[in-house]
């Protein structure tokens, strides 16, 4: 089997095409979810604080050799780290909705009732005579 074959084999398996999709669509959603906290909901977050930008906080560590401010922006990684949750959040209450759509599993069978007495000493006859 050749190289070329065998990946076109690979790549048109269903999990592989479903993978891809999800990863497409995951990344379109983060685009959309990084949106939404940087521009609704930390605006919002930071007046009811008091009215500071969290893009703005950084620690200042001084100038590079150009001359250009060099800080650690901590505000950019909360930022990054309320997108997580959310998304976080988001796939968490998908999921849990995908799972109540699912169909339950079909009980097991109940194992037949054991035989009556009746039917053991019948048992017992029948197995008495054929031994005969």
């Amino acid at each position: 089997m050749s190289l070329a074959s065998e990946f076109k084999e690979f790549a048109m398996k269903g999990n592989v095409v479903d993978l891809a999709v999800g990863v497409i669509v995951g990344a379109a959603f983060g685009k959309i979810v990084s949106s939404l906290v940087g521009s609704v909901f930390m605006p919002v977050l930071g007046k009811l604080i008091g009215g500071f930008n969290f893009a703005d906080l950084a620690i200042s560590l001084g100038t590079d050799p150009a001359g250009k401010p060099v800080a650690v922006t901590y505000g950019v990684f909360l930022q990054s780290i309320l997108d997580f949750v959310i998304i976080a959040l988001v796939l968490f209450v998908a999921i849990r909705a995908i799972n109540r759509l699912k169909k339950p599993p079909a009980p097991a069978p109940a194992p037949p009732p054991p035989p009556s007495r009746e039917e053991q000493l019948l048992t017992e006859i029948r197995d008495l005579l054929a031994r005969r």
